[in-house]
This record gives C-alpha cells, sequence and structure tokens, in this order.
C-alpha cells in the first residue's frame, strides 16, 4: 500500500481515487505537503484595481419569483428564509449510469432533510470518456450537447427539483480532475503555468463562452440556486507550475470579471466563487495566509458575489495537532467576516479522515451557535445499481451513523432559521 500523504488537497483527486482504491491518501499536488506555515511572501497583497464593493448584502431583482436570493446574512425563498443545509456530491452526473440510480441519489440526500446540492458543472476532455461537457481539439472547444453531455446534467437538474432540492454548481475545477483550468491554459495558451487561466485573455474569453452556455441553457431554471466561477481557485494547480507573478490582485480582479461577466448573463440566480476561505485574519497558520492567492475579505466584497464560502480540512493543511478545534475557529472567523460584510457565508466543504461523527458534530454544533449561514458536508454517497459511489476517505453512506447526524443537523439549523 503506497505511503500516506497528508498534503493540502488530497482529496480532489477524484479519478485517481476511483482507479486505485487501495490507496489511502492520494498526493495529487506536487510538493505542498505542509507541516508549518509556508512563505506567504511570494504573495504581495497589492492591487492596481480596487474592486467594486457592497455593504448592502443583499440581491434582489424584479422577475426573479421562485429563485434563491439574498438578503442581509440569509438565503431567501418567496420572502422567507431558505436554509442551506445539504451535501457535495460531484459524481451525480460522472457516476450515476441510470436514471434510477440518478433518482436514487437525490432520494438518499433529500431523506437528510437537505435543502442543497453542490456538483460539477465541468468536465474538459481532450478524448471523448464518460460523461463530459466540452471536448478539445487543439485550441478549438466543442460543446457536448448529447446524452453523455449536458442532457445528462438536464437530468440531473429534473431529479434535484422532483426531490425538492436546489443546485449549486462549479464551472471549473483548480485541480485536473475532470480538466479544469490547466485544460484551458494548455489548449489554448499552449502553457503549463496554471495562473495564466487567470490573466490570459483568450483563456478568459474562451472560458467565458463556455460559461455563457450554461448560463443561456439553465438561466430560467430555479432549481440551480448558484452558479461558482470554480471549485477552489488558488494561483497554483494540481502541478505546482505557474509563472510565479500571480497574486492576490490577480485572483480578485479575475474574480471581479467573472462574476460581472456572468451577472451580465443572468440577474436571477446567485453567483459565489467556490473558493476554500483562506487569507483572513486569524492566527496566522497557513490557511489564514495569503500564499494561495486569495483574499477572503476583499473577494467577498466584490459586489457580484453574492455568498462566501469556506472549505475546512485542517489535517490535509498541516493543522494536526488538535484539528478539532482549530476547526471550530476557522469557522467562527469566517462568521466574523460574514457579520462585517452583511452576506450570507457557508461551509461549503468540509471533511476528515477519522473521528468523524465526534468531529463532525462539533463543527456543526460550532455552526449552529456561530451564526454562520449554512453548510455542506464533503460528501454524502449511495449504494447505486449495487455499488457505492466513489468513497475518497470521507464519503459517508446512508448505513453510516454519521449520516444520521446530517439528518440532526438539518432540522436544527432551519430551526435556528
Amino acid at each position: 500500500m503506497p505511503t500516506k500523504c497528508y498534503n493540502n488537497h488530497y482529496h480532489k483527486n477524484e479519478q485517481l481515487l476511483d482507479e486505485h482504491k487501495d490507496i489511502d491518501y492520494v498526493c495529487c499536488m506536487q510538493p505542498i505537503c505542509y507541516s508549518s506555515n509556508p512563505a506567504p511572501r511570494t504573495y504581495r497583497k497589492t492591487s492596481t484595481t480596487a474592486p467594486t464593493t457592497t455593504t448592502t448584502g443583499s440581491s434582489t431583482s424584479t422577475g426573479c419569483s421562485g429563485f434563491v436570493r439574498t438578503s442581509g446574512q440569509k438565503f431567501t425563498l418567496s420572502g422567507s428564509t431558505f436554509t442551506v443545509v445539504g451535501t457535495n456530491a460531484y459524481w451525480l452526473a460522472q457516476k450515476t449510469s441510470t436514471q434510477a440510480d440518478l433518482d436514487k441519489a437525490f432520494a438518499d440526500i433529500a431523506a437528510t432533510g437537505a435543502t442543497t446540492v453542490r456538483t460539477w458543472g465541468f468536465n474538459e476532455v481532450t478524448s471523448a470518456s464518460g460523461t463530459y461537457y466540452q471536448i478539445w481539439s487543439g485550441s478549438t472547444p466543442t460543446i457536448n450537447y448529447g446524452s453523455d453531455g449536458l442532457q445528462k446534467f438536464d437530468q440531473a437538474v429534473a431529479s434535484a427539483k422532483a426531490h425538492g432540492l436546489k443546485l449549486i454548481v462549479a464551472l471549473t475545477n483548480n485541480w485536473q480532475d475532470y480538466g479544469g483550468m490547466d485544460v484551458y491554459v494548455k489548449q489554448v495558451a499552449g502553457s503549463d503555468n496554471h495562473d495564466l487561466f487567470y490573466t490570459n485573455p483568450n483563456v478568459i474569453q474562451a472560458f467565458k463562452n463556455y460559461v455563457a452556455v450554461w448560463i443561456n441553457r439553465y438561466k430560467n431554471e430555479p432549481t440551480i440556486l448558484a452558479w461558482e466561477l470554480a471549485n477552489e481557485p488558488r494561483c497554483r494547480g494540481t502541478t505546482g507550475t505557474w509563472s510565479g507573478s500571480c497574486t492576490t490582485s490577480t485572483i480578485t480582479q479575475w474574480v471581479q470579471t467573472m462574476s460581472s461577466y456572468i451577472k451580465g448573463l443572468d440577474s436571477c440566480h446567485l453567483v459565489g466563487i467556490g473558493d476554500e476561505g483562506m487569507g483572513l485574519t486569524g492566527d496566522g497558520t497557513y490557511p489564514y495566509t495569503a500564499y494561495e492567492g486569495l483574499d477572503f475579505s476583499t473577494n467577498l466584497a466584490i459586489s457580484s458575489i453574492d455568498f462566501g464560502t469556506a472549505h475546512l480540512y485542517p489535517n490535509a493543511w498541516g493543522e494536526t495537532s488538535d484539528p478539532v478545534g482549530w476547526g471550530s475557529q476557522w469557522i467562527t472567523n469566517h462568521y466574523n467576516v460574514q457579520k462585517q460584510l452583511n452576506k450570507p457565508v457557508i461551509l461549503e466543504e468540509f471533511g476528515i479522515p477519522s473521528n468523524q461523527y465526534s468531529t463532525y458534530q462539533t463543527w456543526l454544533s460550532t455552526v449552529i451557535s456561530s451564526g454562520l449561514t449554512g453548510d455542506l458536508i464533503w460528501q454524502a454517497g449511495s449504494t447505486l445499481s449495487g455499488a457505492q459511489t466513489p468513497q475518497d476517505g470521507f464519503t459517508i453512506y446512508p448505513s453510516d451513523s454519521t449520516y444520521g447526524l446530517l439528518t440532526q443537523h438539518s432540522a436544527t439549523l432551519k430551526a435556528r432559521g
């Protein structure tokens, strides 16, 4: 069995985990397996263009009846508080071979009292395989509208709707799983420098073109709660290769550009970044620094960003001495920014490979007591067509005791309002 490696994002290598289930933890980053605070001096918190900010913390638009909106630190639906609670399930379109499997997956999630599921709206390929949404030939992308493409996602939307669930859809990936940013950079710019995704005009335009397809297809569909610009954007990706010039202002400017672009196409759906919530005031350990190119407060203050997100993986981030306590403080510190900016913030991913029940019990209690707006676990699984959905070291199934904790928490968070 390969050596266990606690790097900063082993859990994201979903495809490799599917192929090598005997591996406990898969390292999917070049040596960024932090045991201490890396030198954050690489990132200069400088900016020549101040982002457009807002302090109102509300998203109201005429003609958006039936869509989830925000009001201050809350999500709302038809004038009442909408509680964002549920799970990630990146695999819904990729790993469900039949409509019955897709319906079973959503039924399992809905049974916990969940309201929201986060999933992938991307799979970039250079040769057709499985469910994919865009295939590249050189620098030319072609959208897959077929039954193994957007029609499959149509089925996911319909099933979510039938089960009373809303979807948060991430539109690309910082990591190489299911394509992501590096495919754009390689195919369009002919480069391995990950951060060109944020600055190269041709790459940005290619991504805008892809985003526009999704927006135009679903912009009248209220089952989609929000678009997210990316899953966990950082200056560096899976390989660690970058130009060396990416700063917090690089990603902030990209966030402003892309979120404004989406708002120009779709005024009803909410827009989030999908980031890990790094770069904020705290204890000075690695996740609080600007090392990865994130400035949480500055990005959340952008007027075209409706809500904030935080992810929580203390073991993977090197916070192993007291991961439970460290995680609770991480939640509280994000609530502090939520309150300051008067916008909702959700704990959008969280996971720990052991002692899950007691750890999640503590973290979810902290969500309740702190006032953080909502949370989505990473991640719920199901047994479909006789086989379990991917186990990445964090997945919980309906037969697990930890799964039952989700039901209790959903009821408590809804009662808090």
